[in-house]
């Protein structure tokens, strides 16, 4: 298959998996809703700290594709796990 495409599925991937990371932690440990506990998270600058605590489930994938063989598609999540870091970056900063 061609090497693009298993880093952009990768990357699909890891975006997926930090957005399902994310919500689960607002319904499994927040008392409010989800737009609720993100309104709380901006006005209080922890949208990164969010953002960090969903990007835990790009481990699963990540290493699910290194066991599979998958070494591209590894690397898209990997990719994707960065753009969150720098993502959290800018929201510490500024």
């Amino acid at each position: 298959m061609n090497v693009k495409k298993e880093v952009i599925i990768g990357f699909l991937v890891g975006l997926i998996a930090n957005t399902i990371g994310t919500l689960l932690y607002i319904l499994l440990f927040s008392n409010f809703s989800i737009k609720e506990t993100y309104q709380a998270a901006v006005t209080q600058g922890h949208v990164g700290s969010l953002l960090a605590l969903g990007a835990i489930l790009n481990l699963v994938a990540f290493f699910g594709f290194l066991k599979l063989k998958r070494n591209e598609r590894a690397k898209g999540v990997l990719i994707a796990t960065m753009l969150t870091a720098f993502i959290i970056l800018y929201y510490k900063v500024f």
